[in-house]
């Protein structure tokens, strides 16, 4: 069936020029998020959306089937601060996790925290939560419908009262005590106009990082450090694990760069009490530092310098010159050194990343020496809590069929041995149905793009399968196994197979990896991508009428970019939060933290690179009479104040007005907004339950896909 889309008004005169190329605009007014006209155009759309993902065959029985698997206990790892233990823990639907505490690991448990008691519907969400290094107070972060921006509050964590203490104007921000729990380091951004709620488009810029003293108000908080000249950079401070220095990394953008600042803590006169003598460690950003631990002045840092695919350094402060840094332990040889922690005094917890899979070891901190591998099945390392000072360790472990399992470790042990803590059963789910394997694909300059399978263990390669293809493919960011229970139901119910594919621009090899998917090659992502799509055809595993592509912002940029190149690739296309106007972007809130991956269009070659591939740029204009598009579903959210709804909103009006007009488009072109939500993190249990299920309804609606019992 064609479907008649809501008029939206095209204005012709809105006309842009970048370096001497016109570029109209027609939906510019979109931009405006607080317009009574975006606010109806909105309104329109869901009233075409919401009925037909609600009629979808599939959607009372998923949501129903997929609220019953979630309800299932999930834990994080415990971790250690005082002589207590702390850990997060979900019941199976509550909205939000709770945090627990303990006395004893084998003792009862009380709660903590609860961010459920903060809102009716779940839409107050702990973004972040601290506590004290001898554990003498909590300072949390509390996120209000998604939004990145936080207020940061305070208690007692002896007797859980509340301290008046309260931070405003927070985003991106570090929360780091200093030892003597007298006050935290945070950051946080000058007044500015209008809303800071959200919902408001503008860019985030000039954040500064200060220190506050319990028991003050915010506004007597003391300015530790400003970059008056560089309004985009970003900073994040660290206290060491001995208490003495204060590690400072700045950031300008996502590239995996740093400059590396400290200030030693115990050498100030008097207390904290205005800008710190900082000391310039690394004073450019040719390369990343990243602190894992020191012995006196010997600092140890993950870095990638000279290095893409990352090495532990040792920098001794009162030796700082660059010629008498040294190697602790090199860089792998084809593997990716990922996160390193300091545990039991003397040792590290080393994680590699080979072939998408993680690998979890212990080394000796004083040599560099490998002392043991951690046991570890095929999967990814969800989570690590270890401290210096204490001799044990926990480690989580998941994969696409395995929802978590928590190994605990204590190295004062005579014989230390890895011992499993928790493991969490998922009722109705049976592992061994289900088969998860890795295959290597050819891209289009024959490099071995490698692709994780998931589907029923007696399935026959015959070319009818749907498959669902997710994809990411930035910002270094690498897409691991991990457990999704819409996933198990799209295979066991609707004869589906996972496939998520490790395209370049992730970090899944390292940096080389990334860049190879960055600035003027980030058509590599898409070709990456699509290649993914024709493999699975070739090997007979599905057809293109039958293949639903997905991707969330990036992604949702990677799945966009795909459909206007390969219309006749995919049957249905599912693009979330996605990055839509590449001419743009650096315009609104934080996105100019992006250009170090995309570039910018101020800039003539960046504004050629980006021009050829902008989702929004790229759509065929009206009347259309080419091949017909899959069926599309776009997701925003009116707090989303990472990717802004606006590039959806552009994109979903631009996308009707050509496609939609064209006679032989049959599928849906349509477009979700949520409401009281943002970009994803700490989304309500009950609001991803929905969302999952109207994804999936959407997909298999327009593939023709029946319900399996």
């Amino acid at each position: 069936m064609a479907f008649k889309y809501p008029a939206a008004r095209r204005d012709e005169n809105k006309v842009d020029d970048y370096h001497g190329t016109k570029i109209c605009d027609p939906f510019a007014w979109l931009e405006d998020p607080n317009s009574e006209e975006t606010m109806a155009f909105v309104e329109e759309q869901n009233k075409l959306t919401m009925p037909f993902l609600e009629k979808c065959a599939v959607q009372p029985k998923f949501h129903q089937r997929l609220t019953e698997l979630y309800d299932y206990p999930k834990y994080s790892c415990p971790y250690k601060r005082g002589d207590r233990y702390f850990y997060f823990h979900n019941k199976g639907l509550q909205n939000q996790d709770v945090l627990y505490v303990q006395d004893f690991l084998d003792g009862p448990a009380t709660i903590f925290f609860d961010p459920n008691t903060l809102s009716d519907d779940g839409t107050v969400a702990l973004k972040m939560g601290r506590l004290s290094e001898d554990c003498e107070y909590f300072a949390y972060s509390l996120s209000s419908s998604g939004s990145d921006w936080v207020t940061v509050h305070f208690m007692k964590a002896d007797d859980l009262a509340p301290l008046p203490d309260m931070l405003e104007r927070v985003k991106f921000s570090c929360l780091a005590w200093t030892h003597d729990a007298k006050g935290i380091f945070y950051n946080c951004y000058p007044r500015q106009e209008g809303k800071t709620d959200g919902t408001e488009t503008t860019s985030n810029i000039n954040q500064k990082l200060y220190y506050h003293v319990i028991g003050t108000k915010q506004s007597d908080d003391i300015l530790v450090a400003e970059f008056p000249d560089h309004p985009k950079w970003h900073s994040s401070v660290t206290v060491s694990d001995d208490g003495r220095y204060a590690v400072l990394s700045i950031t300008e953008g996502c590239e995996p760069v740093n400059q590396l600042w400290y200030c030693d803590l115990q050498q100030l006169t008097r207390s904290i009490s205005g800008l710190l003598p900082w000391v310039k460690l690394v004073d450019n950003f040719e390369a990343q530092y990243s602190y894992v631990t020191n012995e006196g002045s010997v600092f140890t840092f993950r870095s990638n310098l000279d290095a893409p695919r990352y090495r532990l350094i040792n920098i001794d402060i009162e030796k700082p010159e660059r010629e008498h840094w040294t190697t602790l332990i090199p860089q792998h040889e084809k593997d990716v050194l990922g996160f390193v922690s300091c545990v039991n005094q003397r040792h590290l917890l080393v994680n590699y990343l080979h072939d998408v899979k993680d690998i979890l070891q212990l080394y000796e901190l004083s040599t560099g020496q490998l002392v043991r591998d951690l046991p570890l099945d095929v999967g990814t390392v969800a989570g690590v809590s270890c401290k210096k000072k204490h001799s044990d360790f926990f480690y989580k472990f998941t994969s696409f069929t395995t929802p978590g399992i928590i190994y605990h470790c204590d190295l004062s042990e005579s014989n230390p041995e890895p011992t499993v803590f928790r493991q969490v059963e998922v009722k109705g789910i049976k592992q061994e149905d289900y088969k998860t394997s890795q295959v290597f694909y050819p891209s289009k300059d024959g490099t071995k793009i490698p692709m994780f399978l998931v589907h029923a263990k007696d399935l026959e390669k015959d070319g009818t399968h749907p498959v669902f293809l997710y994809g990411y493919g930035g910002f270094e960011h690498s897409i691991q196994p991990y457990y999704n229970v819409a996933y198990l139901l799209l295979v066991r119910h609707l004869g589906g197979i996972l496939a998520v594919a490790n395209i370049r621009g992730g970090g899944e090899y390292g940096l080389t990896w990334h860049k190879a998917g960055t600035l003027g090659n980030k058509q590599t992502c898409f070709d990456d991508f699509q290649c993914a799509a024709e493999y699975l055809i070739q090997e007979k595993y599905t057809t293109a009428s039958r293949i639903a592509i997905n991707g969330a912002s990036n992604g949702g940029l990677l799945v966009a970019a795909c459909v206007n190149q390969r219309p006749d690739l995919f049957g249905c296309a599912v693009a979330e939060v996605g990055v839509m106007d590449m001419l743009k972007f650096h315009k609104f809130t934080i996105g100019h933290a992006w250009t170090t991956d995309y570039g910018c269009s101020d800039d003539p070659e960046q504004f050629q690179w980006l021009i050829k591939y902008s989702p929004l740029h790229n759509l065929p204009p009206g009347p259309y009479s080419g091949s017909p598009y899959p069926a599309i579903l776009l997701l925003t959210a009116d707090h989303d104040d990472r990717v802004v709804p606006l590039h959806t909103l552009k994109y979903c009006a631009a996308l009707q007005h050509g496609v939609g007009s064209s006679s032989v488009q049959r599928q849906p072109l349509m477009v979700r907004v949520d409401t009281r939500s943002g970009h994803g993190a700490g989304k309500p249990t009950a609001k991803a339950i929905l969302e999952e299920s109207h994804i999936f309804s959407f997909v298999a609606e327009t593939l023709g896909l029946n319900w399996k019992e």
